[in-house]
């Protein structure tokens, strides 16, 4: 299935997305969930019948009224997760990152997973993001891909994990790099430099659609793998190209170390981290060690965010300017 949350009349609505046209979940029965958070919290108890009637629809056993997805205004398909994670699973985008520092590969990244966590209630949709002066510091794009949750789980292990994602999506996560920068200094994590906007979307899309993309894991990985095409552009020039199949860790390892300890929840999302090449800090580093004159890219104020995942739709954003000129680096001590 392929699912979509958009507002109907100033309201949050679950629909079936299929050929492009949007049908209201309440529509094909009254039973089934309005919201994405009302089936998530209910998975186990709705999923059978959310395939039962997309199948329907499809197979043109149900006939229902629609909305075209290209008019709707489409929100982001979890539109309030319960938390936002984002893991670090690519390592050509890390190795990359730190030859253009000129750092060696960190051993670490081959041991484990690890992620952070940022704000849920940036979460957002296609459609403008609102950046202040700060953000276009270096702003940049990230291109990922995401889960969520679909049931409460604890200590899970990798070979149990893929059991708990009720789906994949499109993730941008947004970054303003020298915010990032200068809190890194103090070893606590990226904090302000990430917390304005993390889009995902434009849909949610469940395992079952993924099936004829799926490859194997990585040698001593554990977990579903996807050869997905992942693609960015900017003004209609595409800047970045990876694949989801590159995940060096897959999200059932992510899940595993984020479920030890501690409940993973029905709406919890959880980023794979940025793809190889998948972001300007990346590529403008990787110029500049090719050619000391290399003109640094960033974003900028009405620039158009694009962003492709095979199976997974198309994401698009336009790079709003506040007005304002309120600064919270003019406010270092």
């Amino acid at each position: 299935m392929k699912l979509v949350t958009y507002s109907q009349n100033g309201t949050e609505q679950l629909a079936f997305c299929i050929n492009n046209k949007l049908y209201n979940t309440t529509a094909a029965d009254i039973s089934l969930p309005a919201t994405m958070k009302q089936l998530l919290n209910g998975w186990e108890q709705y999923i059978a019948a959310m395939h039962s009637a997309d199948t329907a629809i499809k197979n043109g056993n149900i006939n229902l009224p629609s909305v075209d997805f290209d008019t709707a205004h489409v929100l982001a398909p979890v539109p309030q997760p319960t938390s936002c994670r984002d893991g670090y699973a690519f390592r050509q985008h890390v190795a990359a990152a730190r030859r253009n520092r000129k750092v060696d590969m960190i051993a670490e990244f081959d041991q484990y997973p690890i992620f952070y966590f940022t704000n849920h209630n940036a979460i957002q949709g296609p459609g403008p993001i609102p950046c202040m002066p700060d953000h276009f510091k270096r702003l940049d794009f990230e291109l990922e891909a995401a889960i969520v949750i679909c049931k409460k789980g604890r200590n899970i292990t990798a070979a149990e994990a893929d059991d708990y994602i009720g789906g994949y999506m499109i993730m941008n996560d947004m970054s303003a790099r020298t915010l990032q920068m200068e809190e890194m200094l103090l070893n606590l994590g990226p904090a302000k430099g990430k917390d304005f906007s993390t889009v995902i979307g434009p849909m949610l899309v469940t395992p079952d659609e993924l099936e004829p993309y799926k490859i194997p894991a990585k040698p001593n990985h554990t977990g579903n793998n996807y050869n997905l095409r992942m693609t960015c552009t900017v003004n209609g020039v595409q800047v970045s190209e990876g694949n989801m199949g590159d995940m060096d860790w897959t999200f059932a390892e992510i899940v595993e170390r984020c479920a030890y300890g501690v409940d993973i929840l029905p709406g919890d999302v959880i980023g794979s981290g940025t793809v190889g090449t998948g972001c300007f800090l990346e590529l403008n580093g990787t110029g500049k060690l090719n050619d000391p004159n290399y003109k640094e890219q960033w974003l900028q104020d009405g620039d158009v965010v694009e962003m492709t995942i095979d199976g997974l739709g198309h994401l698009s954003n336009t790079i709003v300017a506040e007005k304002t000129d309120w600064s919270i680096l003019n406010l270092k001590k």
